[in-house]
């Protein structure tokens, strides 16, 4: 199917919107379909369509924009405090890991193939050639000061320093890879298996991207659903209510639990029930 839809002018959008039944502000309107543009904020006013399942149907009576910009602004915000919370739980993540496969397999044991259990020889050489680039091309002082004095022996530095030039997904690719009990040593630091605490990192991973990339959070549905503690060990997940898989609840619910172990004295709580 051929797309055949006309570049419009933002004067052009707003008369779209118009016909639609949408009430604005005209210059309020216009001024920001040009700061964030028509098909971001169509996002956040799909919910007020006649008939969702029209790609072009009129809005519910009485919508107004100032309605959704009231949305998109919350979202902006809900962004940021979820990507503060998922921060702390990479960079803590990054530190356990280093911690325990250093201890278990020597600072660079991830050198050999063999000591990285769960990872297969595919996975393995694209993780190597990832860790490569991150260290030709990092800028860090740490990575510079380690070049110059270690450079004629190693290629690579140290589990502590290498987790630090890694993005969330070598992170994860990492942790993944790791020997069962390294993996479970981690979980154990927040309460959990390490079948749930990886299911959670797979989440938080898509989100990160998420809120990195300015996308929709609010009213999202969970690309990957998440594992749920189960048993008698967890009834707070349970009771008073029954935490999903899937909603945005869901990963707000993870990462409040995820902050009580790793940083109890956080505001995060705070920030986001205001």
């Amino acid at each position: 199917m051929e797309y055949e839809k006309p570049w419009l002018s933002y004067e052009a959008q707003a008369d779209k919107l118009e016909e639609r039944g949408l009430i604005f502000d005209r210059n309020d309107l216009v001024s920001h379909l040009a700061d964030v543009g028509y098909y971001r904020l169509s996002g956040y006013w799909y919910i007020f369509r006649r008939d969702s399942d029209a790609e072009e149907e009129a809005f519910v009576e009485g919508t107004s924009f100032d309605k959704i910009w009231d949305l998109y602004t919350f979202d902006r915000q809900l962004r940021l405090v979820v990507l503060d919370a998922v921060e702390r739980v990479e960079v803590y993540t990054r530190t356990q890991l280093a911690y325990h496969l250093a201890k278990q397999t020597g600072p660079f044991g991830y050198l050999d193939f063999a000591k990285l259990t769960n990872m297969d020889q595919h996975e393995y050489g694209r993780f190597m050639s990832r860790c490569f680039k991150e260290y030709d091309r990092s800028k860090t002082q740490f990575i510079a000061h380690f070049k110059e004095k270690y450079g004629d022996s190693h290629s690579l530095p140290p589990y502590w320093t290498l987790v630090n030039i890694m993005d969330f997904g070598m992170m994860l690719t990492l942790f993944r890879g790791s020997p069962d009990d390294v993996k479970q040593s981690i979980a154990d630091e927040v309460g959990v298996p390490a079948t749930v605490f990886e299911s959670w990192l797979l989440v938080l991973n898509t989100i990160r991207n998420v809120c990195a990339h300015h996308d929709r959070l609010w009213n999202r549905r969970l690309g990957n659903r998440v594992k749920i503690p189960r048993g008698r060990k967890f009834p707070e997940w349970h009771h008073p209510y029954e935490v999903g898989n899937s909603t945005t609840f869901t990963l707000l619910t993870i990462l409040g639990y995820l902050l009580d172990y790793i940083a109890p004295n956080s505001s995060w709580h705070d920030k986001i029930i205001h």
